[in-house]
């Protein structure tokens, strides 16, 4: 069993860029990997570090101002390859939500395949969002996956978002397939009784 998703309030990190693609988060040098550990100290590694090594000061993933569970992307996040391992990195960094206006459809399923929830919102929703962000790298978002909602603490305008029924229930209960089809033994060995 996974961590159960339910509500999250967080702070967040703003990434205002369009158009990031699977090799910048996840560099392909990286992919020879099989398991997911360790992915999240190369997430943006080519943007969070320089090529001496040397932390990239003026990334936002290097700066104390922002941090939390909740990335706000700019629009069209995860497009490019489909590699699974970029939405590996997201969830190994730790951020649970991705925020943008538009997501990249295979991607968008790696990262619920991932436990990371990836929440469509409005352009103008987005652009409040990074707006607050910067003027108060404390503002909070509170994302409500029961209810599919998202809100920003610091204006208390909330949207709704989709999501999936499966992936849904899978989240909140905290499964991934294989989970959710051993939940499901009874019933399968059951419908393969009567229908043979």
């Amino acid at each position: 069993m996974k961590q159960k998703f339910g509500v999250i309030t967080s702070t967040c990190v703003p990434l205002p860029l369009e158009n990031v693609d699977t090799d910048q988060i996840i560099p392909a040098r990286f992919l020879k990997a099989t398991d997911k550990n360790g992915f999240g100290e190369n997430l943006f590694r080519d943007w969070r570090y320089n090529k001496d090594g040397s932390k990239n000061e003026s990334f936002v993933l290097n700066n104390p101002n922002y941090g939390g569970v909740i990335l706000v992307a700019g629009k069209n996040f995860g497009s490019g390859s489909s590699r699974e391992h970029a939405a590996w990195a997201i969830a190994g960094y730790g951020f649970r939500v991705v925020i943008s206006s538009f997501f990249a459809d295979i991607h968008k399923n790696n990262e619920l395949n991932n436990f990371v929830l990836p929440v469509v919102v409005s352009e103008s929703f987005l652009a409040e969002l990074f707006d607050c962000i910067y003027k108060n790298p404390k503002t909070e978002v509170r994302v409500d996956l029961p209810n599919q909602t998202v809100t920003n603490c610091a204006t208390g305008r909330s949207e709704s978002f989709e999501i999936n029924g499966y992936k849904k229930h899978c989240l909140m209960n905290g499964l991934d397939d294989i989970d959710y089809l051993l939940q499901n033994t009874d019933k399968i060995e059951e419908w393969e009784r009567l229908n043979r």
